[in-house]
Parts: structure tokens; C-alpha cells; sequence
């Protein structure tokens, strides 16, 4: 009597996760429809040349750190060069890099060492020079090199030599559009009872196009397996998940490859925070912090734009350990700002957008786990229905592949990346895959970050090894 009773809970239980992750993901296709329907109608009537011809268009400061990017950090300050903004600064950092990143920027841009009066305004690792091209081509770039404090850490440093009003932090190993600091920057002017804090951009999967002198000169789906299951989950997580987010004011994370954020709200609330492995999401949940008890009324925009190409990893072990540690930065996150959870206070944030990242992102995987092995113990014991167990897998595998088949149509609608009919039909085949094949290791390293979190209370970074954007003979990420 007693384990009947225990397996109606656990049973309701699981159908009401269930029923609520559903619909949470469905109101999320739904709103993120529209908004993405009211961007594309933007942006047929909007002018971005009167952005690059103003006289008023803001300095933005890019501020790219680099720990070990020998491989593509000449391409990639190349391609920062080709960025159609009037009024903008480029600072790279060599976060102690032990290869030869430093020596390699200084022969490339013909650098050289420069005395430099800097403010700690935000504590950071100590600089040991900066250095600034002898070339005029080159004359809006600085190079600092400091000892190694972490990516977060070599932010900092960034913000505190930046000139401009606005920051933009990416990726070094990333490539950005051309037109990516005008269509960031846009929210910024159109706001006049908000003020803009942040605005984010869609991710790019960049394996297997074709990169050029720093520029994307084909568009290509992934060739391996693994980079073809995150160009869906980039397509879920950005086009289906951020947009709505951004609509309903309830955005906590703009991605580290790509994020323009307001100086003067960043430098008031202490920068980003060192001492984590998820810096881009904690700064983002920290900034709409401290503009709540600022009782400042504010806004985080996302676009619908890519406006970002970056390598994904393409084996299991590398892959692994980036979600890995995207797991502790979302624990750490969310337990940093544990304040937030269902607190009125915070509106929209506080009473649904924290919610959901503990209960569905972070929650996720360990009530997925914990429902495997109850059902693994029934089928020992005998006690599984069979028809309604496969007819309940059969609807769950049916809406995980709407999903992403939604993903790659809204993809597709908007922004028209692949041409040729064979990549999205090699796109929707991998959903159908992507659930047996793909998805048991997402949830795997999402328990790794637990335990790693709670019971080995790492740290680090973990290695992310990257082949480079292009080779002596070819300019196909591989």
C-alpha cells in the first residue's frame, strides 16, 4: 500500500514536470514567433546607414581576451578591422598566455611597447605593458598583456583602458559580422523610457564554411555529426529561447562570444565577477540587479541577427568539458544571486526567469536522471505498462523534434543562411537523431557539473582545443 502511494507521487510528479517543461518551451516558440516576426519587419524599413554616417554614433570599446590563441588570433584582429562602424577601439588581451599569442600579434601588427597611465577601476591582475601598432591601418588597436587572472579577470582589464561608452566583449577565436557593432548598438538609440544596458546577438556554428581573410565567405552545414547537434541547439537556445526572453524583460544570459554592454553600468556594479566560470550570465544577472536597486527602469535586448561565428568543438572530450563548465557557471549563477528566486521585487526576473533557469535548466537533468533509473527499477520489478510507455516515448521524441524542426525553419525564414535545400534537409534528419544519439551526453555532463560543483568544488576552466579557421592549403574549418 505503501509503495503504491510513493509511486503516485513520483509518477504525478514526473507528469507535471512534464506538462510544465512543455508548455514552458511551447509559450517560448510562440512568443519568440512574433518577436522575431516584428524584427524581420524592422528590418526591411530600417536604415543603417544613418547609423555609420552620424556624427553622434558612440565610441564602442571591443575588447576580445586571449589566453592561447596563437592559431586564429591574427585572422581574427583582422576581421575586427573589417568592422563597418565609424567610431570604435579595439583591445586585445594576452592573458599570460604561455605559446606564442603575444609574439605572434607584435610581427603581424608591428607593435610595439608604449608607456600608459591606466585606472584599476575594477581590480584585475597586474599589466605588464601595452603596446600599440606603428601601423596607421592599425591605429585604433591596443594590445595588453598582463599575468594570466582568467577570462573574466582579462575583461576587466579591458573595461579599465576602454575609452569608449559602450563595451563589446567577444570571443578572440570568434568572427563577427561586419555590421554586428551598428545593429548592437541600435536598441541604444531607440529606447528613450528605458535605458539599455546590455544587447546581445545570435551564435553561429562555424565548421565547415569558408573562411577568407577573416570573413565568412560560405555558409555551410556542419560536415561532423557533433557541430550539426549544436547548430540545432544554438538555433533552440537563441532563435526559440533568448528572443522570447528578451521580449518578456526576463533575459539572464547574452552569450560570452558576443555582448555589447553599457561601461558606466558595469563599472557600478563591480565589473564581472571573477571567482566564476559563467561570467557572462552572472554580469548580466548582477547588472539587472543593481538597476532594480538603483530603481532605475531598464532593458536587455536580444537580436535576431547572427551577428557571430564561432568553432565548436567537434570531439566528445572537448565538448564535454564546455558544458561541463557551463553547468557550474549556471549553479554558481544562480546560487550567487539565490536572492532573486520568486522575489516580487525583482518583477518578471524574480518571479519567472529565475525560476525557470532553477527549475528547468539547472533542475533539468538531475529529475531526467532520477525518472531513468525509477523507470529502470519498474521494469526490473515487472511493473511497466508497456503500450502507455511507448506511446508516452513516442510523444516525447515527437515534440523534441518539432522543436528543433521549428528552429530550423525560423532559421531559415529570417535569416536564410543555407542555400541549398540538401543542408536543411541534413539539419532535420539530425534532429531525429540528435535525442538517442546526442542528447543522453548533454544530460551525462550536466551531472559531471553537479558533481564537479558540489562534491570536487572545481574551479577551472577545463581545455578547450580548437584546429583554427583555416589550414595551409584550405579555409574550411575542419
Amino acid at each position: 500500500m505503501h509503495f503504491e502511494k510513493l509511486r503516485y507521487i513520483i509518477e504525478s510528479f514526473f507528469v507535471i514536470y512534464t506538462i510544465c517543461l512543455f508548455a514552458v518551451y511551447l509559450i517560448l516558440a510562440i512568443v519568440s514567433a512574433f518577436e522575431l516576426f516584428k524584427n524581420y519587419q524592422e528590418k526591411k524599413i530600417t536604415n543603417y546607414d544613418a547609423i555609420i554616417s552620424t556624427p553622434f554614433a558612440p565610441l564602442i570599446t571591443v575588447i576580445a581576451p586571449a589566453y592561447n590563441e596563437s592559431v586564429t588570433i591574427v585572422e581574427n584582429i583582422k576581421a575586427l578591422h573589417g568592422l563597418y562602424y565609424p567610431n570604435y577601439e579595439i583591445v586585445i588581451i594576452n592573458d599570460g598566455s604561455n605559446d606564442n599569442t603575444l609574439e605572434k600579434t607584435i610581427d603581424a601588427f608591428d607593435l610595439e611597447k608604449v608607456p600608459y597611465v591606466y585606472d584599476y577601476k575594477i581590480p584585475c591582475a597586474e599589466i605588464r605593458g601595452v603596446y600599440k601598432s606603428c601601423k596607421k591601418a592599425y591605429g585604433n588597436l591596443t594590445v595588453i598583456d598582463k599575468f594570466n587572472g582568467g577570462k573574466a579577470d582579462a575583461l576587466n582589464s579591458g573595461v579599465n583602458l576602454a575609452k569608449g561608452d559602450y563595451f563589446i566583449s567577444i570571443d578572440v577565436d570568434s568572427i563577427i559580422d561586419p555590421y554586428a557593432l551598428q545593429k548592437l548598438v541600435k536598441p541604444f538609440f531607440e529606447e528613450t523610457d528605458k535605458k539599455v544596458i546590455a544587447t546581445g546577438g545570435v551564435i553561429q556554428i562555424a565548421n565547415s564554411c569558408k573562411i577568407k581573410d577573416g570573413q565568412v565567405v560560405e555558409i555551410n552545414v556542419p560536415d561532423e555529426f557533433l557541430p550539426r547537434c549544436q547548430v540545432l541547439e544554438y538555433n533552440r537556445a537563441f532563435l526559440m529561447g533568448r528572443m522570447a526572453w528578451s521580449r518578456m524583460d526576463g533575459l539572464l544570459l547574452i552569450s560570452g562570444a558576443l555582448g555589447l554592454f553599457d561601461i558606466e553600468v558595469v563599472v557600478g556594479c563591480g565589473g564581472y565577477y571573477t571567482k566564476t566560470v559563467g561570467e557572462d550570465m552572472e554580469l548580466v544577472v548582477r547588472m539587472r540587479e543593481y538597476m532594480v536597486n538603483k530603481k532605475v527602469d531598464y532593458k536587455v535586448v536580444y537580436i535576431s541577427d547572427p551577428l557571430c561565428i564561432t568553432e565548436a568543438p567537434s570531439t566528445l572530450k572537448v565538448l564535454g568539458s564546455q558544458r561541463n563548465r557551463w553547468a557550474r557557471g549556471t549553479i554558481d549563477t544562480i546560487l550567487l544571486h539565490k536572492n532573486i528566486f520568486f522575489n516580487p521585487k525583482y518583477g518578471f526576473m524574480g518571479m519567472i526567469s529565475h525560476p525557470y533557469w532553477v527549475l528547468f535548466e539547472w533542475f533539468a537533468p538531475l529529475i531526467e536522471t532520477f525518472g531513468l533509473i525509477y523507470f529502470l527499477v519498474l521494469a526490473i520489478l515487472g511493473e511497466i505498462y508497456w503500450p502507455f510507455f511507448f506511446v508516452m516515448l513516442l510523444f516525447v521524441y515527437s515534440f523534441a523534434i518539432t522543436l528543433s524542426t521549428y528552429s530550423i525553419l525560423y532559421d531559415h525564414l529570417v535569416n536564410h543562411r543555407y542555400k541549398k535545400k540538401s543542408m536543411i534537409i541534413k539539419l532535420i534528419v539530425t534532429s531525429w537523431l540528435e535525442p538517442f544519439l546526442y542528447h543522453p551526453f548533454t544530460v551525462y555532463w550536466a551531472l559531471r557539473g553537479n558533481f564537479d560543483y558540489f562534491i570536487r568544488r572545481k574551479k577551472g576552466w577545463g581545455q578547450m582545443t580548437r584546429t583554427g579557421f583555416s589550414k595551409p592549403d584550405e579555409e574550411t574549418v575542419k
